[in-house]
């Protein structure tokens, strides 16, 4: 028998939200080991939140919220809240009753400040490692260590020399405002598709030389002109760095910073001490070619770590003493993981070009991104499947 269809809406909704999420759902893992990371950042919330005045939006309900932007590829937070009005998967996610309404996504912009200066991101990343150290699933002496170039939220247009003044008031005549005839410049709504010419100008600036002592982004100051290799073009980047541990590809520190020519060696020794005060005993770390030169491998042995990097055919600073060994073999086949987590955290994660301007909010989202890929990671690893 064929079923009517019902036209008058129901306007009531009995039993509650977690009843219409899949038990088997693998939301719901990642939701546990989220609370109990959260769990572990309640007295830093304590400290960066003020003791009076009206109650803000708990900050446990922004960091799901984002995690979720994190997890599901969703390119802006005004998005992120539109998916919150509807998708009851997200709303038992992050938290929020059927009932309760979603905040404006400027909550994000005015929440962010604090949230940096607590260094959230980071304390989160330790709180997942934390679990994941728990469950048995890092190894403590042997790592893989790599970097990437991560596009800023600045165009090649904002790339200007140093002395231009940073904004021009007349919008077409000299940096004071007034037109070459020493008059007032005419107002832009005046002139109609005016204000649409002056905010985005051609540029022809093929031919000129530039670069980073001479010229700055007027978009991002912080993010610097550089390119991969020869014959690529060279874009306005930061420098992402990764260090995972070699059982399963877990990353245990992740930086981002700017992109000077030494970035990659130098980030790497950094992320290497913060791992050596962890661990004690001898470490082996893997790493690409690049990492190949006489200064990074006599600091690492400086820390008692044997450096297990990629020989380069010439002047390489790796001699047989450490390539003879099978563990040298075995370390140049699991630093491959942590290839795997950049590609997750520029696809997945939409680093592919950042989002927000400035070193301190990137590496902020940058950190992030990586516990996000922790959290994904350990709820295969670990197989949890959560009822309630």
């Amino acid at each position: 028998m064929r079923g009517e269809e019902t036209r008058q809406p129901s306007f009531v909704f009995l039993g509650p939200l977690e009843e219409r999420i899949p038990a088997d759902h693998p939301l719901r893992a990642v939701r546990k080991m989220t609370d109990q990371a959260l769990c572990g950042l309640s007295p830093l919330f304590e400290d960066i939140y003020a003791d009076r005045g009206r109650p803000s939006i708990p900050p446990e309900y922004l960091l799901r919220a984002l995690l979720v932007q994190v997890l599901y590829a969703i390119p802006s937070e005004r998005k992120l809240c539109e998916h919150l009005e509807f998708n009851l998967l997200f709303r038992w996610f992050v938290g929020l009753d059927l009932a309760e309404p979603v905040w404006h996504p400027t909550t994000f912009t005015q929440n962010r400040e604090r949230l940096l200066a607590g260094e959230v991101a980071e304390a989160f990343f330790r709180e997942v490692n934390k679990q994941a150290a728990a469950g048995r699933l890092l190894s403590r002496e042997h790592f893989s260590l790599d970097g990437t170039l991560v596009e800023a939220a600045a165009s090649l247009k904002s790339f200007r020399p140093k002395e231009e003044p940073a904004e021009r008031k007349g919008g077409g005549g000299d940096p004071d405002g007034k037109n070459p005839d020493g008059e007032d410049p005419i107002p832009a709504e005046v002139v109609p598709g005016r204000a649409a010419r002056d905010r985005n100008p051609s540029v022809d600036f093929h031919g000129e030389r530039r670069r980073n002592d001479t010229h700055v982004s007027r978009t991002d100051p912080e993010a610097l002109l550089a390119k991969h290799s020869a014959g690529e073009a060279a874009r306005l980047i930061y420098a992402g760095h990764l260090l995972t541990e070699n059982r399963n590809g877990l990353i245990v520190q992740a930086e981002l910073s700017r992109a000077t020519g030494t970035a990659e060696r130098d980030a790497g020794l950094e992320l290497m001490k913060k791992a050596r005060k962890e661990t004690k005993g001898r470490l082996t770390v893997a790493a690409d070619k690049n990492y190949d030169t006489r200064e990074f491998v006599r600091e690492l042995r400086t820390m008692t770590v044997t450096p297990h990097v990629a020989q380069k055919e010439k002047h390489s600073a790796i001699d047989g003493r450490t390539t003879s060994r099978q563990g040298y073999a075995m370390s140049q086949r699991k630093r491959k993981l942590v290839e795997e987590a950049f590609g997750w955290m520029k696809t997945v994660g939409l680093l592919h070009k950042l989002r927000h301007r400035g070193r301190a909010k990137a590496r902020w989202v940058f950190q992030f991104t990586a516990a996000a890929y922790n959290l994904v990671r350990m709820r295969s690893l670990l197989g949890v499947c959560v009822t309630g």
